[in-house]
């Protein structure tokens, strides 16, 4: 009875059983009956107890019970008796009695409260729905009788129960399964209605206010939740939509105010909305009724609707009714006309619950009818035209709960209506959003916070600021939108000379948003290529310019980027034509914006679409008496429609583009095209073009004595009429018309200056109606999808949006970044920066990604100097830095391809930590490839004091220290050992937390992952690394640069190591840093040491890959032969060690001979050093062992580089012997190659031969020399080594001429050279030169005989012959020690005569002529005769002495 209980939610109707029968099945059937009975019961005992109805009263001679209760009594006869289903029962029968009581004015408020509370728990039961018998005449008997309730006031508490049971009623009818049979007159009732009980609780309790509002609220959504299942047909209340809003404003007085009718007396309180309740029927022209009695909605005409009108009224609900209801909403908000809202206004100097009422019910209504509303013009044209004109200006409102509501209800639109509302959202964010939201329009903070809240709300849709760069900035007739707010974000987010608020954390917020919505949308794409430029290859007129399809991404996407690519030029084109207009017209024609020959079209559409031009400049232009200018005067106010606007109206938007010229006949030129165009278009009640002409001169002529402060006595209204006399055509235009034009200009000027380009308009009415001219024509709203996302040139819109924003977004985020003091502003602005590297990243947008690096990097503190006592401690304390740090890095990692100038940033970063010692030793050791790390151990490792062995310790474990947390200083890299105290655990946490933000950051994987860089990143991360390690000086650094550098040329080697494929692109730079160490040290250091090993590994591991680089690399290990004497004395052997691993390991991919000559003269140099030779032989060995390695290319060096080590007397006489054994053995290399060329045969046979044989001769030659050695195992071995190198090279068939270049040379040499040895240099220094001469002298005999068939055959030989000869009598006379050597003597005579008997054998020594001629015989015996002069008769013992 006296509980209210109001249904929430509008679905309520869809959770209640499917029919009545299952809230009553049969074994229940009579609850029902009781229910009804019970009710029955409690009204009569209600009314029983008011004197009035306990008694009988006299109806003529009878006393009779009163009707009423008669009935009452009556219906509880019947309810037991009835035994069908109730659904067959006809629900008037036991509706009306308790309908009875609430239309009669007799009864009481409690007895009317109990009666609509039996109504409502009736209808609350289900009993009603579309199978009951009757059930819409029940229903709109229902409606009639509540909102014809009839009572007397008792007291103001009972009143207002009534009243909220009358909502209760109504809005159980709306909620009813049966309310779909409600005609629209009938729900256009019950709104009023409620609206009456909304305004009539005004004067009421606080609770009736709430629940009746809450109860309008729940009507609205209840009726606009049925827009969606609405057909897609748009009935209208009046045909052709002429139905129009009377003024309200009593009705808003009084809902302000309170109602005027606050009698408490017993009067009558009558809530009809119509003059009787059976007036319905015949009063259908009654709408929407205001509490003062006064009809809301009717006909524009003032006629009754016709009867097409009124079957659609009396057809069951739907557009109709919707359309009047969201009509009378809308017109709640002509408050505004009323009450002087307007952008000027500083105070709340109105009563904001009205409008905020208004706007809540609105926004219900479009967040229930959603994107149903586009589906019926009627409703959208309200919103579009209409309501958003009231949204503009509540939108400049000074109430922030007005304004944030106006936003709230802008968004649902956008969400839901955008395609419909493109010019008009445009307006909304240029003429309020962007106004309000920053300080320079006069907006007070509250309204710039919540438009701020507002646009960061619509950045966070994620296709909204994309749409808005589509739709507004590529469309050369909007503003750009999209710019502005980017600008607006940034800049706002921004603490200039401030501390942070939270206006810069909301800006902040927005633009995340923004940032983060671009990367959402490229996913992981990548550009691939450069966007394709857009040219205009032939005139076109921009102006006209259409896309074939909005809906295909094909066409539209390519359209989009062409109109922008218009639009830019068109804003160059205004910057050159307000320098110099002829200039910018000539730039513009050379872009094909404008034709070769200018045309008057042209040039007036240049003005009439492009933002920015000078309006003075314009307006000189329009007004000049120049023919063609006349005709661009005449073609520019073609391009206006001023269909259906007022005069004033029309001028005002059509001085908006320009400023009226200040001379009469300019002024008279532009008034005569401006009213042949307007009256074209509007003639109304104009006679003619020349009365147009004359009323815009008065106009014109008022306004300047309206506004001109210079003007003392002031038109007035009569003055004005007086002055527009018979200038009609002769007549006088109506008095009414000139008084309204009279009021307009004098409460609203018309500027003659208008605003210049940037900045942002306030709406004015004439702005209003060109807007909603020009959005009949403007090009649909393109939507952004993800099928448009796919399209290439959209990614490349995507581009332009993000660099238009980038550097501003970047540049705000860091100074947030670094105002801010808590952590989850910091994440913010970490997401930010991820987000702004993930899309530079993925445009190969390099310089902004490396903005960023530089940025992040200074955030890090780790490029600052370090003041801090414990630097490692500060930065574990200091979050912000580790957050730094971690995204530097994470960049680093995720988008190196991309990263150029920024790697020296980062370079820093990593060597500061490197100086601090927190980086782990993986970053150097393990850069390079695994495979490095299955070497043996022990082998070309080099010295102790490398930075991989004894520099860098593991994560944890700083250097130098000791126990768990050892020194802090040690951690900071500090060089005094004095006692510290123990860490306190503040220290220690700092300090863990330093190590697992160094953990995080991966920096090990930049250069182990450097394989996958791209080249550009990777040739600037090298040039970064060798930048970071500074310059090589001659002399001492301090300790600390060269442990960088050091560092920083292990990082470099790394990187070069891991890219072996890309070594062309890395190798100059990294082999020109290595040099400039090598040349620039005088002592031995670590960096020296790095630079020559690093070179040693880098041709070790890479040339097995690279055999074009091979010459290249070897050629670099010249280097090490550049070494300054101190240097290369300290890592000799190292060095050496590591050129024998690398020849051991890579002997088959050197073939050139400069890559060999590198190798041999490296091991040629150890031959004479102590400690390198033995490394050096055993890669000599390695070549030369049975000819393994020995090729054409290296044969000579090789040789000679053994002679070397057979003269060395650093080594064991073995390792001599042993060289030798490797010459002599060469020889069967040479005699395998010989072979090989005879096979060949051809030219490069011959060639290969003669090479051959001039390595022979440099062998025997390099043999001679060593023959000369002091010690006399060696001397005597190179002579048989020489002996058996000459004796075994029949295989070679070397010329004759070779052979005696060999004797000359080698042979007849090596003799001499020993003699003079025997006979000039004393005992100690050469042994036993006896036995090395008589090895000589047999070496020359054996070899002669060997050969004497093919030299005799030489016209030589005699010459050569002499020699030998000669020779042997040389040595027959040496003396050694001072005498003649008994084994000479025996052997010389020995090897003469065997020699003579060969010769005599082989007929080469024979006695040709008697005559004496024969020169050879003489000669032999001339020599002969002083060696042995016995030897020719026993030589030729058969022939005659004589002879």
């Amino acid at each position: 009875m006296g509980c209210l209980k109001l249904q929430s939610g509008i679905n309520a109707i869809k959770e209640e059983p499917e029919d009545s029968e299952a809230s009553f099945p049969d074994k229940e059937r009579s609850a029902l009956a009781c229910i009804i009975n019970s009710e029955i019961s409690v009204v009569l005992a209600v009314m029983r107890r008011n004197v009035r109805w306990g008694s009988r009263y006299t109806s003529g001679d009878d006393q009779l019970e009163h009707t009423l209760i008669q009935s009452l009594k009556a219906l509880r006869r019947k309810i037991f008796s009835w035994q069908h289903e109730w659904y067959t029962i006809n629900p008037i029968v036991y509706l009306q009695p308790f309908l009875d009581v609430i239309r009669s004015d007799e009864t009481g408020a409690p007895i009317t409260g109990v009666a609509l509370s039996s109504i409502y728990k009736i209808l609350s039961l289900n009993v009603l729905d579309l199978n009951t018998v009757n059930v819409e005449d029940a229903m709109h008997l229902v409606i009639d009788a509540v909102t014809s309730c009839r009572f007397e006031v008792t007291d103001p508490a009972s009143e207002e129960v009534v009243l909220m049971k009358i909502l209760q009623v109504l809005m159980a009818c709306m909620k009813s399964k049966a309310s779909v049979i409600l005609s629209n007159q009938h729900v256009c009732t019950i709104v009023n209605t409620c609206f009456r009980v909304v305004h009539q609780a005004g004067t009421k309790g606080e609770l009736l206010q709430r629940i009746a509002r809450h109860g309008m609220h729940e009507l609205v959504r209840c009726i606009f939740s049925h827009l969606r299942d609405v057909d897609n047909t748009d009935t209208s209340l009046v045909k052709g939509g002429t139905s129009t809003l009377q003024e309200v404003g009593g009705l808003h007085s009084d809902y302000s105010n309170g109602s005027k009718q606050s009698e408490n007396d017993n009067s009558a309180s009558d809530y009809n909305t119509q003059t009787s309740s059976g007036s319905f029927a015949s009063n259908t022209s009654a709408g929407m009724v205001g509490a003062t009695g006064e009809t809301i909605v009717t006909s524009s005409n003032g006629k009754d609707i016709d009867s097409h009108d009124f079957h659609l009224m009396t057809e069951p609900y739907g557009i109709p009714c919707m359309v009047e209801i969201f009509q009378f909403l809308c017109s709640l908000l002509d408050v505004v006309e009323h009450m002087g809202i307007g952008p000027k206004a500083n105070t709340i100097a109105f009563d904001e619950d009205v409008p905020l009422f208004a706007l809540g019910l609105i926004n219900a209504a479009i967040e229930l009818g959603g994107s149903s509303i586009g589906r019926h013009p009627r409703l959208l044209g309200l919103v579009q035209d209409k309501l958003f004109c009231y949204l503009m200006q509540f939108g400049l409102s000074m109430s922030p709960l007005i304004l944030s509501t106006v936003c709230n209800i802008v968004l649902n639109l956008y969400q839901n209506l955008r395609t419909e509302l493109k010019l008009q959202l445009e307006a909304f964010f240029s003429c309020v959003i962007l106004r309000l939201a920053q300080s320079r329009y006069g907006a007070s903070y509250q309204q710039q916070e919540v438009a701020m809240e507002a646009l960061v709300d619509f950045c966070r849709q994620k296709d909204f600021m994309v749409e808005m760069y589509l739709n507004l900035d590529c469309d050369i007739t909007c503003s750009n939108v999209f710019e502005d707010i980017a600008n607006l974000l940034c800049k706002s987010a921004f603490p200039v000379n401030c501390p942070l608020s939270a206006m810069h954390i909301l800006a902040l917020d927005g633009l995340i948003a923004v940032i983060q919505g671009m990367a959402e949308r490229i996913g992981n794409m990548s550009a691939g290529s450069e966007p394709s430029p857009v040219h205009l290859e032939e005139y076109t007129p921009f102006w006209m310019v259409k896309c074939e399809n909005y809906n295909d991404p094909n066409h539209w996407v390519s359209f989009i980027r062409r109109r922008k690519y218009i639009k830019r030029r068109l804003m160059i084109g205004a910057d050159h034509f307000n320098r110099d207009p002829k200039k910018g017209l000539e730039f513009l024609q050379g872009t094909h914006l404008l034709p070769d020959k200018l045309d008057p079209q042209s040039v007036a559409c240049f003005f009439r679409y492009t933002a920015g031009l000078d309006k003075n400049l314009v307006g000189d232009f329009l007004g000049n008496h120049d023919e063609f200018c006349v005709q661009v005067l005449h073609e520019f106010a073609w391009t206006f429609d001023f269909k259906d606007m007022n005069l004033d109206t029309a001028l005002r938007l059509f001085l908006e583009t320009f400023r009226l010229p200040g001379e009469s006949q300019k002024i008279q030129r532009v008034l005569e095209a401006f009213s042949e165009r307007y009256y074209e278009q509007s003639p109304l009640i104009l006679a003619n073009k020349d009365a147009a002409l004359l009323l815009s001169y008065s106009i014109i002529m008022l306004n300047t004595d309206q506004h001109n402060v210079q003007v003392k006595k002031k038109m007035t209204e009569e003055d004005f009429i007086r002055n527009n006399r018979h200038i009609n055509g002769g007549n006088d235009l109506p008095r009414d018309f000139l008084i309204e034009l009279y009021h307009s200009i004098c409460k609203n000027e018309i500027r003659m200056t208008p605003e210049q380009g940037a900045g942002f308009p306030e709406m004015t009415p004439s702005r209003w109606i060109d807007l909603m001219n020009k959005a009949k024509e403007t090009a649909p709203f393109i939507i952004s999808d993800s099928k448009a996302h796919l399209n290439r040139d959209m990614f490349d819109l995507d581009r332009d949006m993000f660099a238009i924003m980038s550097g501003p977004t970047i540049a705000a985020i860091s100074v947030v970044f670094d105002h801010a003091e808590l952590d989850d502003v910091y994440q913010t602005c970490i997401d930010g920066f991820l987000a702004v590297a993930k899309i530079s990243a993925c445009h190969h947008l390099e310089d902004v990604l490396d903005d960023l690096v530089v940025s992040l990097c200074k955030f890090t503190t780790l490029l600052n100097p370090t003041f801090a006592e414990e630097p490692v401690l500060a930065f574990g304390d200091d979050s912000k830095a580790r957050m730094a740090t971690i995204t530097v890095f994470t960049i680093a990692n995720r988008y190196g391809d991309f990263i150029h100038a920024g790697w020296r940033n980062i370079l820093d970063c990593i060597v500061k930590l490197h100086k601090l010692g927190l980086l782990p030793a993986r970053v150097a050791s393990d850069a390079a490839d695994d495979s490095e790390h299955t070497a043996e151990p022990g082998h070309g490792k080099p010295p102790t004091n490398s930075l991989s062995s004894a520099h860098m310790q593991s994560v944890g474990t700083p250097r130098r220290s000791s126990g768990l947390m050892g020194r802090f200083s040690q951690l900071l890299s500090l060089d005094t050992e004095e006692p510290r105290l123990q860490p306190t655990e503040q220290q220690l946490a700092a300090h863990q937390r330093t190590l697992q933000t160094i953990q995080k950051c991966h920096i090990d994987n930049i250069f182990t992952e450097s394989k996958f860089l791209q080249s550009d990143s990777l040739l600037h991360l090298a040039r970064a690394l060798i930048w970071a390690a500074g310059r090589p000086q001659k002399g001492s650094s301090s300790p600390e640069d060269e442990d960088t550098a050091v560092f920083c040329l292990e990082l470099l080697i790394a990187i070069t190591l891991n890219n072996r494929d890309r070594i062309v692109l890395l190798w100059p730079g990294v082999y020109e840093h290595i040099s400039n160490i090598v040349q620039s040290a005088v002592m031995p250091c670590a960096l020296v040491e790095k630079a020559v090993f690093g070179l040693l590994r880098i041709c070790q591991r890479l040339l097995p890959y690279k055999e074009n680089l091979a010459d290249e690399l070897l050629r670099s290990l010249q280097l090490v032969l550049k070494l300054d004497a101190r240097v290369a004395d300290a890592y000799f052997e190292q060095i050496t060690q590591e050129v024998n691993r690398l020849v051991k390991a890579n002997a088959t991919h050197i073939r050139s001979p400069m890559g060999w000559r590198t190798i041999i003269s490296l091991l040629s140099f150890t031959a004479r050093h102590p400690e390198a030779s033995e490394a050096g032989f055993d890669a000599l060995m390695f070549i030369m062992s049975e000819g393994a390695h020995l090729v054409l290319a290296n044969y000579v060096l090789c040789v000679d580089a053994a002679r070397q080590f057979a003269e060395s007397r650093v080594g064991q006489v073995d390792r001599s012997v042993l060289a030798l054994d490797l010459m002599a053995g060469s020889v069967s290399c040479l005699a395998r190659w010989a072979q090989e060329a005879k096979d060949a045969m051809g030219e490069e046979a011959t060639k290969a031969s003669q090479d051959i044989g001039e390595m022979w001769l440099r062998l025997v030659q390099g043999l001679r020399k060593v023959c000369l050695d002091q010690r006399e195992e060696v001397r005597n071995h190179a002579l048989l080594s020489l002996r058996m190198c000459l004796t075994g090279v029949g295989d070679l068939n070397l010329p004759y001429g070779l052979w005696l270049q060999c004797f000359d040379m080698v042979i007849f040499t090596v003799l001499d050279d020993l003699l003079e040895i025997a006979q000039g240099h004393s005992q100690k220094d050469y042994r036993n030169m006896e036995g090395t001469l008589v090895h000589a002298l047999k070496l020359l005999s054996k070899v002669f005989l060997q050969l004497l068939h093919d030299l005799s055959q030489l016209t030589t030989f005699c010459k050569l012959w002499l020699g030998v000869l000669s020779r042997m009598e040389k040595y027959l006379k040496v003396k050694v020690r001072g005498k003649k050597s008994e084994k000479l003597q025996e052997l010389v005579p020995e090897l003469l005569k065997n020699t003579l008997i060969v010769m005599k054998t082989k007929g080469v020594l024979v006695q040709r002529s008697a005559l004496g001629g024969d020169s050879l015989w003489e000669l032999t015996w001339l020599h002969v005769n002083n060696i042995a002069p016995t030897l020719q008769s026993e030589v030729f013992s058969d022939q005659d002495s004589g002879q």
